[in-house]
């Protein structure tokens, strides 16, 4: 899979511009603040219609104007083209058409175009919170399967109703509300062990390969490991959601389920979180990223587009070159402001100023 060609018209600072990529790897070369990152952003936003910079989506729209486009011609796997065409509103909803064709649902967009993306924010996969390696979870689940998008939706869907009706009794349960709860705790046992199964059978599936992704990157024989085991998950959700019930009456929220999950990262049996060096830390994010990759890459027979954000900076040289090094077959899109490094070797070097290619080399 790879984009051939994509053009941006009114995204971010971009008022039009297009972008010939090759099949190789790509670097997009720059000062800050020109526009790099907006056109990894555009690129990724393909794969999920998510910024990975967790924006809203009218920030994505370039000031003044009411709408930005995102366009790509995509070669498949199989070597069929298609147009995508991405519309981004800033009021009411946008579109998305896939060879001149609207899709009926967003989410239908989902496997046309598939990226992984390596950013110097990935750090808070490791110092953030739980929220941020939920998150890793869930989305690369979706790349694995675009059915796990409707599960992690009804998940969602299930607990904000849940969490309306627990609000609705003011820390009192009477008989109707009661009854209405245990429809709505039968669903999430449902949905969320079925969430929680995944997660778990996706965790054992990534520890060997961000084992592996770390032992390369860092050249050190350090103990890397993920560890999955919410408490709720030992003695089901079913019974889980009984012994927390009163509680959450009170509360007026629901305290436990998928949506509260963490997944512990261990370098030599210690938490990375408090315990490893920060050049750790960035090497097991970029460990979970590749690792990602590489899993999603084996499981669907072709390669995601791998984006790279800004991340040789963050980087000694050491790991750069063995980042660089180490990179898997296909498509590859580098953006830096930093000089390139002998290992980047790049097919293609576009040059952005103020949101304008000013070369193509």
């Amino acid at each position: 899979m790879l984009v051939e060609h994509l053009e941006l018209v009114d995204f971010r600072n971009y008022r039009q511009a297009t972008f010939n990529l090759t099949a190789g790897t790509t670097c997009v070369v720059g000062q800050n603040g020109q526009g790099k990152t907006n056109l990894a952003e555009a690129l990724a936003y393909l794969s999920g219609l998510t910024s990975f910079r967790q924006a809203p989506a009218d920030a994505l729209i370039r000031v003044g104007a009411d709408q930005s486009i995102i366009r790509a011609q995509i070669v498949g796997a199989d070597g069929r083209q298609s147009l995508v065409e991405v519309e981004i509103s800033r009021v009411g909803r946008g579109r998305v058409q896939v060879n001149r064709q609207r899709l009926q649902r967003t989410r239908d967009l989902l496997g046309t175009v598939r990226t992984s993306v390596f950013s110097p924010d990935d750090l808070t996969l490791v110092k953030g919170g739980p929220n941020e390696r939920r998150r890793f979870l869930d989305d690369t689940l979706v790349a694995l399967a675009t059915k796990n998008d409707a599960l992690r939706l009804e998940v969602d869907r299930v607990l904000k109703q849940r969490n309306i009706l627990l609000r609705q009794c003011g820390g009192r349960l009477d008989d109707d509300a009661s009854t209405t709860l245990d429809v709505w705790d039968s669903r999430l046992t449902e949905v969320g062990e079925r969430l929680g199964r995944a997660r778990a059978a996706l965790v054992e599936r990534l520890q060997p390969l961000v084992a592996e992704a770390y032992q390369q990157l860092a050249g050190e024989s350090n103990s890397v490991s993920l560890a999955y085991d919410p408490q709720w998950r030992q003695e089901g959700l079913a019974a889980a959601l009984a012994a927390t019930r009163r509680d959450d009456v009170r509360r007026g929220v629901s305290t436990v389920g998928p949506h509260r999950d963490d997944v512990d990262l261990l370098v030599n049996g210690l938490p990375a979180r408090t315990h490893a060096s920060q050049g750790e830390q960035r090497t097991l994010a970029l460990s979970l990223r590749l690792g990602a990759h590489r899993l999603v890459t084996d499981h669907v027979g072709s390669s995601p587009i791998l984006i790279l954000d800004d991340v040789l900076s963050e980087l000694d040289n050491d790991r750069a070159t063995a980042l660089l090094g180490e990179l898997p077959a296909g498509q590859v899109v580098i953006t830096t402001a930093a000089p390139l490094p002998p290992a980047a070797q790049p097919e293609r070097v576009l040059k952005i100023d103020s949101g304008t290619v000013m070369g193509d080399e």
